[in-house]
């Protein structure tokens, strides 16, 4: 496995003439990974790092959230660009040397192994126990958010009630400086893999401040873990998470529907963004989601990912509500292209309010309960926001219908097949083809690598 520190570098280099605190740096050509880890700055320095590692386009900057929605359609959208690395996902055809499916894999364990550093040389805050638990805490946050979208798209699907033996993704949570010697590491379990995941989850939950700032606070945590939860199939603890992020957070759905989009800066829908505006870290660097969605008046290609008529036909209500209408026709091709990503400053947001109430209402409806609220009650209460007429009974199909008309174009939509064990066109939930295989990259390098079944090797 090739994990990287190089980026330790160029983050000090961007802070040190950015911040107040004056940071310990040499000229930035040369300096020794070990001198990164010998201040409290230069560690704060290394946790900002790896916010803009994985707000990078190569992962939440949009390639991740892009694969994984392309890998769940079957006819809802059309693939119109060039590039053949989304093609293979729309088709179902990945091949083991696809760019994006290793860029994805190059970058979570390269951010990884900077949230590593920091939770293994937390020992240098000694300002006070408070800012400690805080850098602690947003380390451990962005860990296991990279490591739950790797174990759900490089392993089979976490089966609930399983052993969850199948082969996940490695777990490598030690953090290292030599980059340039590739690290031989086997596969853990996904059972192995997602108790690691909910263990750095829950333990950020218990570090981190109600409120910072745009960074993960412990609400941030939180949605994190009722995203998790709710992928294992434990409905009550997905729930409880949820409803604590609802009752407690102080986040709120946007007033409008179109209000939870396109925000430099962001508003009472998100619990957390990566911040993608030209006045912070990251710049406007590698918004794709942008760059693949949008038309080219509003910063992208002309609108690669074109919405179909087929997905217009989920909505019930298509006159009165607004999501089946939160789209334009792009002038460069005709082609209509979602209205979500309009802005190419905008903050790339990761976990919102809308969200929590349908995990709140799908876990409530599955366990036979009504925690915060019934779940025909949530349900309404979102679909009100967006005009749409109150539903007088819920299914199952109900309810991933709901998902599909709030959260399209977001990343979720392969994952909600999964976990709720629904074909994909004619592919079994559990298919080979929709696992992303283990990079070539990987398995030239790593001879403990075992590719996952369908992909040779």
């Amino acid at each position: 496995m090739k994990i990287y520190n190089y980026l330790i570098i160029a983050v000090l280099s961007v802070l040190g003439a950015g911040c107040e605190s004056k940071l310990e740096i040499n000229p930035t050509d040369n300096l020794p990974g070990e001198l990164a880890l010998t201040s409290e700055d230069n560690l704060a320095a290394i946790l900002i790092g790896v916010y803009q590692e994985m707000g990078q386009e190569d992962t939440y900057g949009g390639e991740l959230q892009l694969m994984d929605d392309l890998l769940g359609t079957t006819d809802e959208v059309q693939w119109g660009g060039t590039f053949i690395d989304p093609r293979q996902a729309i088709t179902k055809s990945l091949l083991v040397d696809n760019g994006f499916v290793e860029n994805i894999w190059e970058n979570s364990y390269e951010s990884i192994n900077q949230a590593n550093l920091v939770v293994d040389n937390i020992a240098i805050v000694t300002s006070s126990p408070e800012e400690a638990n805080r850098i602690e805490g947003e380390a451990r946050f962005l860990r296991a958010l990279a490591y739950f979208d790797l174990v759900r798209n490089y392993a089979s699907p976490y089966q609930a009630g399983g052993g969850n033996s199948q082969p996940g993704v490695p777990l490598r949570i030690e953090g290292v400086l030599d980059y340039l010697q590739p690290l031989e590491v086997a596969r853990n379990s996904v059972e192995e893999v997602y108790d690691q995941i909910i263990s750095d989850g829950q333990t950020a939950y218990s570090l981190l401040p109600e409120a910072n700032g745009f960074y993960a606070d412990k609400y941030a945590a939180q949605a994190l873990l009722a995203r998790v939860y709710l992928q294992q199939g434990n409905f009550a603890a997905a729930r409880d998470a949820a409803n604590d992020v609802l009752q407690n957070s102080g986040h709120s759905l946007a007033p409008t529907y179109d209000g939870a989009f396109n925000n430099e800066t962001d508003g009472p829908e998100i619990i957390f963004a990566f911040q993608k505006t030209s006045q912070v870290v990251g710049g406007v660097d590698g918004n794709q989601l942008v760059n693949f969605y949008a038309s080219q008046a509003n910063g992208g290609r002309g609108g690669d990912v074109r919405v179909q008529d087929a997905y217009l036909n989920l909505f019930d209500d298509a006159d009165n509500d607004v999501r089946a209408s939160f789209f334009y026709i792009s002038p460069d091709n005709d082609e209509r292209l979602t209205s979500k990503y309009t802005s190419q400053f905008a903050n790339i947001g990761i976990f919102r309010i809308a969200e929590m109430h349908l995990i709140r209402l799908e876990s409530n409806f599955e366990e036979g309960t009504s925690v915060g609220l019934s779940p025909l009650a949530e349900i309404n209460a979102l679909r009100a926001r967006s005009g749409a007429s109150a539903l007088t009974s819920l299914t199952d199909d109900v309810i991933f219908n709901e998902r599909q008309l709030e959260l399209a174009f977001e990343g979720f939509l392969i994952h909600d097949y999964k976990r709720t064990r629904r074909a994909v066109g004619d592919l079994a939930f559990d298919a080979n083809a929709l696992t992303f295989p283990i990079p070539q990259n990987e398995m030239d390098t790593n001879a403990l690598m075992e590719q996952n079944p369908g992909y040779g090797g």
